[in-house]
């Protein structure tokens, strides 16, 4: 896990203007770098995940504010842009930062143990979506249960927007 983190860190630092390894901007057309475009299931879930990230790693913009987000791929995984322009740019580790605490924050609990996640969670990556959770045998078992598990975090995205929501 160590060596994934420095390798992501040394990734983010040394040169991601690699961001447009992969774009997937589902809005603008039928089929985006030769993948058909995404169900509206897939649409609900990005949308989810705009709402969570809330800011653009590169410019730490609001997602929303350049018009529809930009879905790129960042080693395994899957984030969002605030517009083209920011492609050609670096991720910004503040950003990041920020951007990783807020998915921490929406998920808060560890998808396999059911409990608040540690002040220093473990984590993951299924399916391009960063997990959090409470120990190192947690990751394990998400690996071998990828799909439900992605449900779960999504689940949980969901229910802290709903909170988020009451609380205004």
């Amino acid at each position: 896990m160590r060596i994934a983190r420095m390798l992501l860190v040394g990734t983010l630092v040394l040169g991601a203007p690699q961001l447009a390894l992969w774009q997937a901007n589902q809005e603008n057309s039928s089929t985006v770098a030769g993948k058909p475009k995404a169900s509206a299931s897939q649409q609900k879930q990005d949308q989810t995940k705009i709402a969570v990230q809330q800011i653009c790693p590169t410019s730490g913009v609001k997602l929303g504010q350049h018009g529809p987000p930009i879905q790129v791929r960042v080693g395994r995984e899957i984030i969002f842009l605030c517009c083209k322009a920011c492609l050609k740019k670096k991720i910004d580790p503040k950003h990041w930062g920020t951007i990783h605490a807020n998915f921490a924050k929406a998920q808060r609990i560890c998808p396999i143990m059911k409990k608040e996640l540690p002040k220093n969670p473990k984590w993951t990556i299924v399916e391009g979506q960063i997990v959090y959770v409470c120990c190192p045998p947690c990751t394990k078992k998400i690996e071998a249960e990828p799909k439900a598990y992605v449900q779960r975090i999504d689940q949980l995205y969901n229910a802290s927007l709903q909170e988020d929501k009451l609380r205004r």
